[in-house]
């Protein structure tokens, strides 16, 4: 292989991703495990995990199931525990679970629990997955951590848009992702000089098929508001994801990646 195109590669290295189930999640895990990663794949349920850790074997990949709770200090422990003297290469925190909301309609437990999911389970996953990637700095000199934030983390919805969806998107979804945002840089300096890179990447309009489907009309308004005219498709997630995971950022610490088509620069 190519000397510059071995930078990219993930063969040898273990990477767990939460969130590996949903539309963006299986998007990045496909990418990971293309580029040789065996890929420990998190949901909070066993069926939902082993449907993707069979999607990535039957491709010829290698995967295993991770099953736990993020918002679960204790369940994410023992999960690191069972996996005491394992070295972990890649760490991507991406799960996420919330509903709708406005300023005015929520309350304070729609922020708590947005937290929870965000900067919380992303500090908790770090500080128990700590040991296993030391192990990987030492055998390989290197190791990545990823925090999935969004551009909401920078700038606020459009409302023009959001009047046409059956749902808004949530004050508390943007703050919480900004703040995870925050905590990336602070992750970077803290364990920068131990060789544990941290960096996010901010996704912008990915809206599922289903989205599209059932409202054509909001699709098109995402579509209109991006300067490169479309939205997202899941698997433009995975070259970045890829990037930050590999030796080709080896020297990328405390960035964030915006994919999001041109949108946050109107």
């Amino acid at each position: 292989m190519n000397a510059h195109l071995e930078l990219f590669s993930l063969a040898g290295k273990t990477v767990l991703i939460t969130g590996a189930a949903g539309h963006l999640g299986s998007a990045m895990t496909s990418a990971l495990a293309a580029a040789g990663a065996h890929i420990l794949i998190n949901s909070r349920q066993r069926d939902h995990a082993l449907r993707e850790v069979y999607r990535i074997r039957l491709a010829g990949g290698l995967a295993d199931a991770a099953v736990f709770d993020v918002t679960d200090p204790s369940s994410i422990d023992a999960f690191f525990r069972d996996r005491a003297g394992l070295a972990l290469h890649g760490l991507i925190s991406n799960a996420y679970a919330g509903g709708a909301g406005t300023i005015e309609s929520s309350g304070p437990s729609a922020y708590e629990k947005a937290f929870a999911i965000t900067v919380e389970a992303s500090h908790n996953l770090l500080r128990a997955a700590l040991p296993s990637l030391r192990l990987a700095v030492q055998s390989s000199g290197d190791a990545s951590v990823i925090n999935i934030a969004s551009m909401y983390a920078m700038v606020s919805p459009d409302q023009r848009i959001y009047d046409s969806a059956p749902v808004a998107n949530p004050p508390y979804y943007g703050a919480a992702k900004a703040a995870l945002l925050q905590w990336t840089r602070y992750a970077a300096c803290e364990f920068g000089k131990e060789g544990i890179r941290v960096n996010a990447i901010s996704p912008g309009p990915f809206p599922a098929q289903a989205v599209e489907e059932m409202n054509p009309r909001f699709a098109e308004k995402l579509a209109d508001r991006v300067p490169l005219g479309r939205t997202g498709r899941a698997s433009e997630l995975g070259g970045p994801a890829v990037f930050l995971t590999s030796s080709a950022s080896s020297f990328v610490n405390g960035a964030n990646i915006v994919v999001d088509g041109g949108w946050t620069c109107w």
